[in-house]
């Protein structure tokens, strides 16, 4: 195992200084003794050199996407030689696979731990209470959001309830015309969350907005989560601004209703800005430097102003993976950044109709 610089290894709380920051990462993923195998390989076919001509986060663009070949590289090689022969993996997990074979990538047990803690600060500041129960109508299995949540509710001192949901089952449904088979498996994901509501304490409800449509269509429903959840997380597919302050303002005025936007090639999640008033998109600061977002035009690759839509293009620098300049299938509204970010933030993200030459379906997560 290799020592890295000290600036690669901060609390979540203490931000790096940026460039400084992208230089101790690069020197780590592309040094023979540290560097993953994957990128070792890369850097043999790139016309620059990483360690002296990429110096500001601006130049990761000169980097491939290579995130489709995250569909089939063995996952071992993704691991940074520094670790060691027995570093501490806490998942592999997989995207989506909305088009396609799945990308698949390693969370390391300090980054997972990072990830959490950021998590629940961002939690505090909306509100949400610590030392109650969760239940969870997400995906689990190959999906990180399952087990980073599942850490997260342990960290906040309670238990966590599930529904386990198959969004690749209810894309094919779709995929095939099966509409009505999809509706009744959200139905299905319904009856499994009322029978745990029903008989449980349970304080934070967190699910995706089709499963809670459906949930705010049975009032027996409604009434338990005004009476016993102190706030709603929503996650996964988009929520029109209508929808979203019909749920804050009449079916759940004394909840707290936050979303969060998580991506797995940048390996975690955050949530809404505090403080948006409901006439306002949900903005996402990206935890930077660690994920840092770019809004672009698909014509020029260059960004578009603040306040005009694009595509959302990703990158993910740390100690235990860097994949830069991800492509993703989402488009989004550039935002104007926070005091010390670096990148943009984003808001009214939607997938684009096609990526990768596959139809890209929503469905119910």
């Amino acid at each position: 195992m290799s020592a890295p610089d000290p600036i690669l290894e901060l609390p979540f709380d203490v931000r790096p200084e940026p460039e400084q920051f992208l230089r101790a990462a690069l020197k780590w993923h592309f040094e023979p003794a540290t560097g993953s195998p994957f990128w070792l390989r890369i850097a043999e076919t790139l016309d620059f050199d990483p360690l002296t001509e990429i110096r500001t986060f601006e130049d990761l663009s000169r980097f491939p996407n290579v995130a489709n070949q995250l569909r089939d590289v063995p996952v071992e090689d993704l691991i940074p030689r520094g670790y060691g022969p027995k570093p501490e993996i806490t998942g592999i997990y997989d995207s989506g696979g909305t088009t396609g074979a799945p990308k698949r990538v390693v969370m390391l047990r300090e980054w997972a731990d990072v990830l959490v803690e950021h998590s629940s600060a961002q939690l505090d500041a909306h509100g949400v209470p610590q030392g109650v129960n969760w239940l969870m109508v997400i995906p689990s299995g190959p999906h990180m959001v399952g087990e980073t949540f599942h850490q997260l509710v342990r960290r906040r001192g309670g238990l966590a309830f599930t529904v386990d949901v198959d969004p690749r089952w209810v894309k094919k449904l779709i995929g095939r015309g099966e509409k009505a088979e999809a509706e009744l498996y959200t139905e299905h994901l319904i009856d499994q969350l009322a029978f745990t509501l029903e008989s449980q304490e349970v304080g934070v409800l967190m699910l995706t907005p089709p499963t809670l449509e459906k949930l705010s269509r049975r009032d027996d429903l409604v009434a338990l989560v005004r009476k016993k959840v102190k706030a709603i997380m929503w996650v996964g597919t988009q929520l029109d601004p209508d929808t979203r302050d019909l749920y804050r303002t009449e079916l759940f005025p004394e909840t707290v209703f936050v979303s969060g936007f998580g991506n797995t090639m940048t390996l975690g999640h955050v949530t809404e800005r505090p403080g948006l008033t409901d006439d306002e998109p949900c903005v996402y600061d990206p935890f930077s430097p660690y994920m840092t977002y770019r809004v672009i035009d698909e014509e020029t690759g260059e960004p578009v102003p603040y306040g005009e839509r694009g595509r959302v293009v990703m990158h993910y620098v740390g100690k235990s993976l860097f994949l830069p300049n991800n492509l993703e299938r989402d488009y989004a509204t550039r935002i104007a950044p926070v005091e010390g970010q670096i990148g943009d933030s984003i808001a009214d993200v939607a997938p684009v109709k096609e990526f990768d030459n596959e139809t890209v379906i929503e469905g119910v997560y």
